[in-house]
């Protein structure tokens, strides 16, 4: 993925937070679900399916479908009950 450097006025750098970076998402996650579920997965590097129910608030029901897409296209693995962000 390209990463995009961003100047000041006077043509410094200018310091970016992760989450403005190009690489911080991947372009094909579209669902605020599966971007939060990812972005959460990549600060914890490896969860179960019930910390993740219980930290993100979401029900299990909606977790199953959203890890499976990640998880399809290759941005999270499956360790078991664990999940691991690639």
């Amino acid at each position: 993925m390209k990463s995009t450097q961003l100047t000041t006025e006077n043509g410094t750098p200018e310091e970016q937070s992760p989450l403005s970076r190009d690489e911080s998402l991947p372009s094909d996650l579209q669902s605020p679900r599966a971007k939060l579920v990812y972005l959460y997965l990549r600060q914890t590097e490896e969860e179960s399916l019930e910390h993740l129910r219980t930290a993100l608030d979401m029900k299990t029901i909606t977790l199953y479908p959203v890890l499976g897409s990640l998880v399809e296209k290759g941005h999270v693995r499956s360790d078991g009950d664990r999940y691991v962000c690639r």
